[in-house]
């Protein structure tokens, strides 16, 4: 009798587990239609030498591109600290004279996919966003282009670095190479998660909890914006659809366009790592992932959520972390 037992009750968990995995498989069929695994390369991967990838790696940490040689890119955007993800996990963020900013700082993992740079688009591609936080007077507050080339013609170390990453320039230290060195770096910091397993057909990948939650993003309609390899960063969108957003300080792509359309229109973003980025919103107003579901449900698609949907879709996006950094957090 027991072992007739026993063989019921592993019949009966082969058929749990079958539905499970047929459950799983159809959900992925579904999410194929919305998503794809993280590409290979990022554009313009091809272009990068590793000459011009070292270059821009020690600029990125380099603090002597600020104007006090105290703030450097990896002052906002931490890459080597434990389980990071490429933020500093701050509301917003100090700057070389210790001035805040106005808003969140995002995350520069996996950032070369987007198709814009900034929370309001106002930088092309990587390269043209590299220029910016060093001339800006809050962050890094170097006063012109000429200033930063100057400085870093006066070290040696550099004169051998842009010549290595330049060999066919006559004069490789220039503001635009600085920025193209510091563009190839941040295409090397692509960071893979469990869901890309999981788009790549390993539905096991996801536990329950994570696939209830995915199910749930995408019943939402959660992909009207978050869709592509990155779950977002592929469009602006305005934030207050169907309520008012609680910080009316900044007006977001307004202050690029002066469209009075574009008035508290951001740029989606990217959702990858996103359980490591908080807080959450351009400004950083939002400490909780809780909050922030409930928040852009009710904004963005006049819907309120359950507990066992905020908490399962939480699940889902811990899921869109680096492999590596999750094992970190645990």
């Amino acid at each position: 009798m027991r072992t007739i037992a026993m063989i019921l009750m592993f019949a009966s968990l082969l058929l749990v587990q079958s539905a499970w995995a047929d459950d799983a498989g159809k959900l992925l069929r579904k999410a194929s239609r919305y998503f794809e695994p993280l590409p290979e390369a990022m554009p313009g991967a091809e272009q990068d030498s590793a000459e011009k990838i070292a270059l821009g790696k020690k600029l990125f940490f380099d603090k002597r591109l600020s104007i006090n040689d105290t703030q450097s890119c990896a002052s906002c955007h931490h890459l080597d600290q434990g389980g990071n993800a490429g933020v500093d996990n701050l509301p917003t963020s100090p700057g070389a004279k210790g001035q805040l900013g106005t808003r969140n700082t995002p995350t520069v993992l996996n950032a070369g996919w987007q198709f814009s740079q900034f929370w309001d688009g106002r930088a092309e591609d990587l390269a043209d966003q590299a220029k910016q936080p060093i001339l800006n007077p809050i962050e890094m507050g170097m006063p012109s282009e000429q200033a930063v080339v100057d400085k870093l013609k006066g070290i040696d170390e550099y004169r051998k670095l842009f010549a290595a990453a330049f060999p066919d320039t006559a004069e490789p230290i220039t503001y635009q190479n600085m920025a193209e060195g510091i563009a190839a770096f941040e295409r090397t910091l692509r960071s893979e998660s469990r869901f890309d397993d999981f788009m790549n057909g390993d539905t096991a990948a996801l536990t329950a909890r994570e696939l209830r939650g995915l199910d749930a993003f995408l019943s939402l309609g959660c992909t009207k914006c978050h869709d592509g390899a990155l779950l977002g960063g592929g469009l602006f969108e305005k934030l207050e659809q169907y309520g008012s957003y609680r910080n009316q300080k900044d007006p977001g792509r307004f202050e690029v366009t002066r469209d009075e359309s574009d008035r508290m229109v951001f740029k989606v973003p990217q959702l990858r790592n996103v359980a490591l980025t908080s807080p959450y919103f351009h400004d950083g107003g939002v400490a909780s992932m809780d909050e922030a579901i409930r928040l852009m449900a009710r904004l963005v698609l006049d819907k309120n959520v359950s507990d066992q949907q905020v908490s399962d879709m939480a699940a889902f996006f811990g899921a869109l972390s680096d492999k590596e950094l999750e094992k970190r957090k645990r």
